[in-house]
């Protein structure tokens, strides 16, 4: 199997020793995104703003692989705070499509910069 790394400035880079998403052929793993503004390298303020901004870097990585959010197979989310759960199934809603991809949310301890949500995601290639 070959792997190819996918790279783009529309998103914030990797910090450390990982690529923001490695190409299979037939499926594209994106690292964990945060609401890490890739112009200013800040996180945003407020959890929406936070959520809509780690899912824009999400789309701009797929977009950097020729994919999409329709293209997405399975989210893994991580809530810095499990009360934010409504408010974050309101904002993610706005960014997928029908059928949603599958999911899974989890509350943790902590996230990279302070984060309140990260958010990693597989797609597929279609046809493949």
């Amino acid at each position: 199997m070959t792997l190819r790394a996918i790279k783009t400035t529309n998103a914030p880079g990797a910090v450390a020793s990982y690529s923001q998403a490695i190409d299979t052929g037939q499926f594209v793993f994106l690292a964990g995104q945060i609401g890490l503004d890739p112009a200013t390298q800040q996180v945003v303020d407020g959890f929406e703003a936070q959520v809509e901004r780690t899912l824009r870097n999400l789309m701009a990585v797929l977009d950097a692989a020729g994919l999409s959010m329709a293209d997405v197979v399975k989210t893994t989310c991580f809530l810095a705070d499990i009360r934010d759960f409504a408010a974050f199934n309101a904002v993610y809603a706005r960014f997928v499509g029908d059928p949603p991809p599958a999911r899974s949310t989890f509350a943790v301890a902590g996230l990279p910069r302070g984060a309140l949500i990260e958010i990693e995601a597989i797609a597929a290639r279609p046809g493949s």
